[in-house]
């Protein structure tokens, strides 16, 4: 029930306050958490299946689980845990979709209703340094986004590499469950975009439903050093 009680370990903080982006028709959470605090037996009590790895990707792991959960809980009144296929790919409740984002210490997942939303692809990204972002610019950069970029200052320059990147991320997480078919950053450009919304469009035929030249919408928010950007297909 939307009022009960779930678990969180001490290493993960849900955020009450809202999110920094909304979207009709869904629920976003998201928290901050600190891998190194992770103990063993925080899965178990959680009641989510552990994932192999690291301490910091099960850290990532968990805190992208209860996030999910949450967001479930407030959305339906369940407190479900996403399944995952054999890509890793959440597999959420029937009759819903959503999505998933960690890293940098926060997390976040989205869930709405699939009558209402085809796809949802959620992405959390610390803001790149300027250093940083002149180096991964050519491995996420179109040349022809490149070209637009060419103008702007260093400071300018960071933030518009990490907003393509965390766009392109969040446009993939969107269309790979639709589609089944993997394409990367050059595959894809950000055409415009204003303070809180942008326009992508396709480099390549990924399906007959989306052919080259078809365009999507974004949307973002910056907080905190982070951006969190969010692709979402309506429903037919």
């Amino acid at each position: 029930m939307p009022g009960m009680t779930v678990h969180i370990p001490p290493f993960c903080r849900l955020h009450p306050e809202p999110a920094p982006l909304h979207l009709p028709g869904t629920q976003l959470v998201r928290a901050s958490f600190d891998a190194t605090q992770l103990l063993a037996e925080d899965f178990q009590c959680s009641a989510i299946e552990p994932v192999r790895g690291v301490a910091k990707r099960q850290g990532e792991y968990l805190a992208g689980r209860l996030c999910a959960r949450e967001a479930l809980r407030q959305f339906c009144g369940q407190a479900l845990v996403p399944g995952r296929d054999e890509d890793g790919v959440p597999i959420w409740p029937h009759g819903s979709v959503g999505s998933i984002t960690h890293g940098a210490g926060q997390a976040a997942a989205i869930v709405g209703s699939a009558g209402q939303w085809r796809g949802l692809g959620l992405d959390l990204e610390k803001q790149l340094s300027a250093e940083r972002a002149a180096k991964l610019a050519g491995e996420i950069l179109t040349p022809a986004e490149l070209q637009r970029a060419a103008g702007l200052d260093a400071q300018a320059f960071a933030q518009r590499v990490t907003l393509t990147f965390s766009l392109k991320e969040s446009l993939f997480k969107a269309l790979y469950p639709l589609v089944l078919k993997r394409f990367y950053f050059h595959d894809a450009e950000l055409l415009e975009h204003d303070a809180t919304s942008a326009r992508l469009r396709l480099l390549l035929d990924l399906h007959g439903e989306w052919p080259a030249g078809s365009e999507l919408h974004g949307h973002f928010a910056e907080f905190d050093g982070y951006l969190l950007s969010l692709v979402a297909i309506p429903a037919r």
